[in-house]
């Protein structure tokens, strides 16, 4: 109360019968009733009779013995704002002794302070009337001074605005409830309660914060619609909460928000129709993208992929053509690196007149892919080897029986040498990480991709000898799988006549004029890769493949697959190698290997399903 009193502008005073008072301009005795014993009054409470009885005020009873002690009381209670609660409150005090002495001036000086003072309080609750217990006192003073001066035109005024504030907090209790039951921006809705409170009573709070309530209801319907793919609807409902507050920092919020769910949903939906693809299943990936379009700003990229996707999956699964990648391995690190071969056709082997060709590579054939694959973009190297030998404790066939075929650098020729293994080079010494991985069969090959499938979840396996050709050629039919003439630089480890051992010897058999600076095999992808982006697919080592030895291709399978009779002890690798004529490293050169050959020309590379 005395923090209300110094909002006022009222002072205390030491409490004394002397105490000096602003004086008040001369007036009439005011128009108190002092003939009727009681006088009782009440506020106008909106819409909630309960209250009436808090806030009614009755006039205390007052008995005075001593006119100057009472007086003397009187200033007390004016000095410490104590104005008409009790029987010894300022206001029924000076009503008494204006009753038992009507024509004393100061009492009526005094009475007319105390009047100010309760309405300068009133006024001060009333500006704090946000706060429902502010606006309670500031209606039981309206009761105070509606029953002892209702007729002076500063108490009408009062009593006027008060019953604004009062019915515009009925109108904002009226807005609450149509917010809750979601009658938002329609007739005799929350908004229109909120706006005819605030048009009432600028002042409290309850207004303004109902209009925002109702807009950001208005915006949570609008994001809603976007969550459930109605994107119309949610800019029709963000339009209606423009119009509550033209706010001009919200509602673009709100717009940025829903183009983020229309993103998310279009990228959940482009992730959904890959994954279906993923799966083979065209139908719900051509169902996502219609959803895609449906909801998508025009020339949107998702769509544009995912269409391109569905044209290209029944041909490559997840991937496209020409696309480099490489699998996670369950033990961490990285696969080898792939690239996704397109599909098509090739004519397979050599024809009847082609320049030294052989029955072996006959009948010519079409061989048609009607799904691409991936090939590996270099030869398996020793370190990738070694990785899948530590993981799994395997022994090649070459560390079992402790030997293998090494290119002799005394002798310039083959022998067979103890001691080596897959971490051997093509003379039996230790082979760097780069190097690709001799010494292998085409059974340890197939260990290794197995256990690639394992690690990557995919299927990897060994090249068949048509996808090995067909990645050879690269799009070619000439004799090499560069054309029909001299290699060009670069294109790979062959055997060249400008070559020289490290002992200075020369191939007597070898492309003359051609030097590729290497004497056994280079590190993987030292040289050009072919128009499939696949690196030393002729030379550099000869490759196995899953085919097992089929002298001629009577019979063969025409899509692609490998040709394997179970049991076969012959198997097959391509491409010739770094100390391979130039009659084997041509396109349509094949040769044979027994189960448990190995030796320093012949490695591998893996293929993995798409």
């Amino acid at each position: 109360m005395l923090a209300l009193l110094a909002l006022a502008g009222c002072k205390p005073a030491p409490e004394s019968p002397e105490l000096a008072l602003q004086p008040v301009p001369r007036q009439q005795p005011l128009p108190v009733q002092a003939d009727k014993p009681e006088l009782q009054g009440r506020v106008r409470i909106q819409g909630d009779d309960a209250l009436a009885g808090d806030l009614s005020w009755s006039l205390p009873d007052v008995r005075i013995d001593s006119p100057r002690r009472a007086r003397a009381a009187a200033l007390r209670a004016l000095a410490r704002g104590d104005l008409f609660e009790t029987p010894q409150s300022a206001i029924p005090l000076l009503l008494a002794l204006r009753k038992l002495q009507p024509g004393d001036a100061r009492d009526a000086r005094l009475l007319e302070q105390a009047r100010q003072a309760l309405l300068a309080q009133a006024r001060v609750a009333l500006a704090a009337s946000e706060d429902p217990a502010a606006l309670r006192y500031a209606q039981r003073m309206g009761s105070v001074l509606r029953v002892l001066w209702p007729d002076l035109a500063d108490v009408q005024m009062y009593l006027a605005d008060v019953d604004r504030v009062g019915q515009a907090f009925d109108l904002c209790s009226a807005g609450a409830v149509a917010l809750r039951a979601g009658r938002l921006d329609v007739a005799g809705g929350a908004l229109e309660a909120f706006r005819r409170a605030q048009a009432l009573w600028p002042g409290p709070a309850c207004a303004p914060a109902g209009l925002a309530a109702v807009e950001q209801a208005l915006m949570d319907g609008a994001l809603q619609r976007a969550v459930q793919g109605d994107f119309d609807g949610a800019y029709r409902q963000v339009a209606r909460a423009d119009a509550v507050r033209h706010d001009p920092a919200t509602i673009p919020a709100a717009r940025t928000r829903i183009e983020g769910i229309r993103a998310d949903r279009i990228r959940r939906l482009g992730d959904e129709g890959l994954m279906a693809l993923g799966d083979a299943d065209l139908q719900y990936a051509r169902e996502r993208l219609a959803e895609i379009l449906r909801i998508a700003r025009p020339g949107d990229q998702v769509s544009v992929a995912l269409r391109e996707r569905i044209d290209l999956v029944s041909h490559y699964g997840l991937f496209r053509p020409g696309q480099v990648f490489s699998d996670a391995l369950e033990s961490g690190g990285r696969g080898p690196s792939l690239v996704v071969v397109p599909h098509g056709r090739f004519q397979m082997g050599a024809s009847t007149d082609a320049p030294d060709a052989r029955v072996e590579e006959q009948p010519r054939h079409w061989v048609q892919f009607q799904r691409g694959f991936a090939i590996g973009r270099f030869e398996v190297t020793v370190a990738e080897f070694r990785r899948f030998v530590d993981a799994t404790g395997y022994q090649p066939r070459a560390t079992q029986r402790g030997h293998s075929m090494v290119y002799d650098v005394r002798s310039g020729n083959f022998l067979r040498a103890s001691g080596v293994d897959w971490r051997s080079g093509y003379d039996g010494r230790p082979a760097a990480g780069d190097m690709p991985v001799l010494h292998v069969t085409a059974r340890d090959a197939e260990a290794y991709a197995a256990w690639l499938s394992v690690q990557t979840g995919a299927h990897y396996r060994l090249p068949s000898e048509a996808e090995f050709e067909y990645v050879l050629r690269a799009g070619g039919s000439g004799r090499y799988p560069w054309g029909d003439g001299a290699p060009p630089p670069g294109v790979g480890n062959l055997a060249g006549s400008r070559d020289v051992s490290p002992q200075g010897r020369h191939w007597s058999n070898a492309f003359p004029g051609y030097g590729d600076g290497w004497w056994g095999p280079a590190p993987v992808g030292s040289f050009t890769a072919n128009a499939f982006g696949v690196h030393d697919m002729v030379g550099n080592v000869g490759e196995w493949v899953a085919d097992c030895w089929h002298k001629g291709y009577r019979r063969a399978p025409s899509n692609g697959a490998a040709w394997v009779n179970p049991g076969c002890r012959n198997r097959l690798h391509r491409g010739g190698a770094w100390s391979s004529a130039p009659v084997q490293v041509r396109s349509a050169w094949r040769t044979s290997g027994g189960v448990d050959i190995t030796n320093a020309r012949v490695g591998f590379r893996v293929a993995r399903q798409l």
